[in-house]
Parts: C-alpha cells; sequence; structure tokens
C-alpha cells in the first residue's frame, strides 16, 4: 500500500477545504515546493496535487505551480481538477505529470475517457467523488445522480487502472474514511482504488490496507500533524 500527501492549490497556494466548500478554503503552508520537499523527505513516492481552480471554472492557474514542483523537486506527481479534454490531459501531461486524474468530465462524457485510456493507458486515473452514493461534479458543486458503484463498473471497463474515491462528506473532517463504501467498492471492481477523504490516522490506513485497498490520500491530517507521515509510509509501505 502506499500514501499519497495531498497539496491542493487555490490562488497558488496550499490550501485545505472542509467537504469540497469552497467557502472553508484556508491556507495551510506557505509555499507548494517546500511542501513537496518535506513530503519528499518523509518518504513519499507519489504526491497528489489538485487544481481547485481548475476543477471549479476550467483555469489553468496553478499549471506554473505544478510544473515547479516537479522540476525544482523531481517529485511524482499526479494531478487532477478541471481535466476536461484530450488537450488538457496532453497539457497536464507536458508539465511533467504522471497520472492524471479526469473527475467531472468522465460523468458528462464517458467517451474521453475511454480515448483517454487508450492513448495514455495507466497514465490515466478516473475521480470518483461521492455523496450520499451518487456521484458529485463540477469542484462537488452538482449532483450527478450516477450510483457510484455502477460508475466506477463502468470506468474499469474502458480500461481504467486507478479509482481515486472520496467520500465528500469526510473530506477534510478528520473523522476516517467511509470505510463500507470502500468495501462495497472493493468487492464491485478489481482496478486499483485509491481511498481519499478523512484519512487521518495510522490505525485508518492499517484499516485501509485490510481492506484492500491500494493507495491512501492523506492531506488535512499531515498538515495538522495528526498523522505523522514519515512513520505511516516507513510502517504501511
Amino acid at each position: 500500500m502506499r500514501i499519497l500527501p495531498a497539496i491542493d492549490l487555490k490562488d497558488g497556494q496550499c490550501v485545505r477545504l472542509q467537504k469540497g466548500d469552497y467557502g472553508t478554503a484556508h491556507k495551510v503552508a506557505e509555499d507548494p515546493v517546500e511542501t513537496a520537499r518535506g513530503f519528499l523527505a518523509a518518504g513519499a513516492k507519489l504526491i497528489h496535487m489538485v487544481d481547485l481552480d481548475a476543477a471549479k471554472d476550467g483555469s489553468h492557474a496553478n499549471y506554473g505551480v505544478v510544473e515547479r514542483v516537479i522540476q525544482e523537486t523531481g517529485a511524482t506527481v499526479e494531478l487532477g481538477g478541471g481535466v476536461r479534454s484530450m488537450a488538457d490531459v496532453e497539457a497536464v501531461l507536458a508539465l511533467g505529470v504522471t497520472r492524471v486524474i479526469i473527475g467531472s468530465a468522465a460523468v458528462k462524457n464517458p467517451s474521453f475517457v475511454r480515448e483517454a485510456v487508450e492513448k495514455y493507458g495507466d497514465k490515466i486515473a478516473v475521480g470518483i467523488d461521492a455523496k450520499s452514493g451518487t456521484v458529485r461534479t463540477e469542484g462537488w458543486l452538482n449532483d450527478s445522480g450516477e450510483d457510484f458503484i455502477s460508475f466506477a463498473k463502468l470506468m474499469e471497463c474502458f480500461g481504467v487502472q486507478s479509482i481515486i474515491f472520496t467520500d465528500i462528506d469526510k473530506d477534510g473532517m478528520l473523522a476516517g474514511p467511509n470505510f463500507k463504501q470502500l468495501s462495497m467498492l472493493r468487492a464491485a471492481v478489481s482496478c486499483g482504488i485509491v481511498a481519499s477523504g478523512g484519512v487521518s490516522t495510522i490505525e485508518d490506513i492499517r484499516k485501509l490496507k485490510a481492506l484492500g485497498i491500494d493507495e491512501a490520500i492523506a492531506g488535512k491530517a499531515v498538515y495538522t500533524g495528526a498523522l505523522d507521515l514519515a512513520a505511516a509510509i516507513k510502517e504501511i509501505e
């Protein structure tokens, strides 16, 4: 199992949200590059980055920050937020990103995912952001009405090898992941599953590993010190 520390970008700064609410955004670190260096020093092999501005309005204002993180630290990075077309996928890969996360666009245009996977294989991941069991889009603001299990199965049929699952109600709340939904997802698909939202303690990570979850994203807990990233990586990986 692998732990992915998270850097969420808004207006070029490292921020965290609660339950996906942009109104709760608050800065958690001074500099994304130095933050990434700290994660690498703790033993992280992959950093999860999200462009919150792109997720909300399609802007690419944070791309330069992502590129700096990769070039100045040598970090291996996955990036999500606002990836809506093949041109977006290519632009993100051009930054040096290793894995591109398609979120809202996967719901609105599933054939886009199929095309991206056919061309780029395991460089494509799909983010499934759910609230009360249905998939949310547009920075978690809109309810698609799509059942998260059915959608995950469809994505796997397209050849998607990694699904990043977030329970929005758990995100940024330090209350633990939604183990029930993650267990259901693990039983439904055989592709890689990345748990996101609420991962707060080493015990959470142990439970995720026991469920057969492949990767876990840790955000707020790392910034607050609730989770010792280096210790967790040493134990789990």
